[in-house]
């Protein structure tokens, strides 16, 4: 190793997927601000944040409007502006293709995980020599018991559905990984895939490190119960093809039980102990038999569709101008 390798400092960009940040990404532009100049880790490696990638995933407030004046204020600012919107994951991925570092960290807009600690999970991934540290919240998250119930519940399924032993650990939006790594991911991630399931495909070792975890700085208002099942879905959908072999078992299962009742039903047949003609048995049969059909064919439906999208040449995302530049001498209609 030559000493001009040695005296570099790690370069780490940070990619923040933004939808309604008016209130909280003015105070994490400020933080992150302070790790464009070369720090220290406990560890003694030297990094700096050479580039944060402000995505703008066209949301509802004034977000954009502040993105153009952080970048105006800032150098190491970069915008990217999608089409329209198309949801965190595809808005990360646009991002981190924009970046061109050793290391590319990803965050939420919120304010609830601290820069501060992107030096430990550096630390963490030059420890272990991996290429992927999700943080690991040390707190209990600040949410309801339920939601937070339900986010155990989904990456516990996430980490059976990828059915991947290296993956021995949550997965979670505030990540740090090795740059190349990430941008192949992100060029080649199909529509309606996760991220984080993409990451599981290829990264060897992945790791955690405990971050405390901040009160967001806004209420999670765009997460409803439908989102976040509809999310969950999406997430079992784009784990791989592991649910329909699930169906399979579940239809193996119903034939066999299927057919040792009815060995059941002809003993009594034989043995003339039949009071009741059937009916609800053949009713209830009917039921689960038609429940379990209809089942079977959403799913296999569902795969269908998202296969018809990629060959189609659906697109994951699409990054564009600044929209206020698109139409130059236009009038602001607002």
């Amino acid at each position: 190793m030559t000493t001009d390798e040695v005296s570099t400092p790690i370069s780490v960009s940070v990619v923040v997927p933004v939808y309604n940040g008016q209130a909280t990404l003015g105070a994490l532009v400020d933080e992150l601000a302070a790790l464009t100049t070369p720090q220290q880790t406990g560890g003694g490696l030297t990094y700096v944040v050479d580039s944060v990638v402000l995505a703008w995933d066209h949301g509802k407030d004034a977000s954009d409007e502040l993105i153009r004046e952080l970048a105006a204020e800032h150098s190491w600012v970069r915008p990217v502006w999608l089409s329209r919107n198309f949801g965190q994951h595809p808005a990360t991925c646009a991002g981190i293709l924009a970046t061109g570092s050793d290391w590319v960290v990803t965050m939420d807009e919120d304010g609830q995980h601290d820069p501060a600690y992107i030096g430990a999970m550096l630390d963490r991934a030059y420890e272990t020599r991996s290429q992927l540290v999700y943080a690991n919240p040390s707190n209990r998250p600040p949410h309801s018991f339920l939601r937070n119930l339900a986010s155990r519940t989904a990456k516990r399924v996430f980490k059976w559905l990828i059915g991947n032993a290296t993956v021995d650990v949550d997965f979670h939006s505030y990540r740090l990984m090795a740059g190349g790594v990430g941008r192949v991911v992100a060029a080649s991630i199909g529509p309606g895939v996760y991220l984080d399931v993409a990451l599981a495909w290829v990264v060897p070792t992945v790791t955690s490190a405990d971050v405390p975890m901040r009160t967001e700085g806004r209420p999670a208002t765009s997460y409803t119960p439908r989102r976040l099942a509809s999310h969950f879905w999406r997430l079992v959908l784009s784990s791989g093809t592991k649910p329909l072999r699930v169906i399979s078992g579940v239809g193996v299962i119903s034939a066999f039980l299927g057919f040792a009742l009815g060995i059941f039903y002809v003993i009594q047949k034989a043995t003339g102990d039949v009071h009741v003609q059937g009916w609800t048995t053949v009713m209830v049969g009917g039921l689960v038999g038609g429940g379990l059909i209809l089942l079977s064919l959403g799913v296999i439906a569902e795969y269908l569709g998202m296969i018809a999208a990629r060959s189609m040449g659906r697109t994951s995302y699409l990054v564009v101008a600044d929209p206020q530049t698109a139409f130059p001498g236009a009038t602001d209609s607002k």
